[in-house]
């Protein structure tokens, strides 16, 4: 059942994508910014106190419903979770904006690949040719796949619509609150390094299974620590390895190279590779539903 909740969802969000304001990430930050407003004081209880109000409370009350549910309307609960994993599952979020940037990349308009990326990514690429726009899509388009459909859907095999939930909010919550260093916000980014841990290697390891192995675990060995956040780093190592294409490297940024250490290795990042980060991302998502149904034929033979 598990299964056809997983796909079900995955067909809604890819044929029928949520409009941005409705989506949890979207409405969520809204308020976790709320929180942060009326509960920061410093202190990292307070932190814990929001998180557990923030991501931990809903979560709950989303695991309580979707349990009743079970336990007394099977089909009920089965469209309870495609609902639940449809506002939390971003399948359009990577591919479309990726595909479009690699077209305006192949048609010489740079100018709108600057704009798409600055749009997408939420940084400045004024000073960016068409190398560096490749790159920094191609980092994107990771991220992106791993944050709003690997992760989610890892803690989905584990714990069901509610670590789904979880981990979207928590993360939410993360990128709202953890860019300060501060007692307050330690305490989530803490709970969401610990959620996230484990995902993202699961993404790494479908990153290399679907692509070159061999590379994206020596990429994974040898770089990966050199990235500012680790976790980050574990992504874009082992794809751009699995990929045979480099990314990372310094940046132009205000009339100056930002430092960035080299990710992967290979060709030059261009427009060809950015399509097939899209295609890396299609088959490590093929990868993790197979493994879904095998669990799946596993726990009716077990039964």
């Amino acid at each position: 059942m598990s299964f056809l909740v997983l796909l079900g969802a995955l067909l809604l969000t890819y044929y029928r994508p949520l409009p941005v304001k409705f989506a949890a990430g979207h409405w969520h930050r809204d308020f976790s910014r709320l929180m942060e407003r009326n509960l920061n004081d410093g202190h990292a209880r307070h932190g814990f106190i929001a998180w557990v109000l923030s991501a931990l409370l809903p979560t709950l009350l989303i695991a309580v419903a979707y349990y009743l549910l079970w336990h007394f309307a099977v089909p009920l609960a089965t469209l309870y979770g495609v609902v639940v994993l449809y506002l939390v599952l971003d399948f359009r979020g990577f591919s479309a904006p990726a595909e479009a940037i690699a077209k305006a990349l192949r048609d010489n308009h740079i100018q709108d690949a600057r704009e798409r990326l600055e749009l997408w990514s939420g940084q400045s690429a004024e000073a960016y040719g068409a190398g560096e726009i490749s790159r920094v899509a191609i980092e994107t388009t990771l991220m992106r796949s791993h944050y709003s459909l690997y992760a989610p859907i890892f803690w989905f095999m584990l714990l069901g619509p509610a670590g789904a939930v979880l981990y979207r909010l928590s993360q939410s919550v993360d990128a709202v609150w953890g860019g300060q260093d501060e007692p307050f916000n330690r305490v989530p980014r803490t709970i969401f390094y610990w959620l996230d841990w484990l995902p993202v290697r699961f993404t790494a390891v479908c990153f290399a299974v679907v692509g070159d192995f061999e590379d994206a675990l020596y990429c994974w060995r040898t770089q990966a620590a050199a990235w500012k956040n680790e976790a980050v780093g574990i992504m874009l190592a082992s794809g751009a390895g699995a990929l045979g294409v480099r990314i990372g490297e310094p940046l132009p940024f205000k009339g100056i190279l930002e430092y960035r250490p080299e990710m992967g290795l290979g060709d030059v990042a261009d427009a060809d590779y950015l399509m097939s980060t899209v295609g890396l991302i299609w088959r490590a998502l093929v990868l993790m539903l197979a493994l879904m149904l095998l669990l799946t034929f596993a726990n009716w033979l077990g039964n």
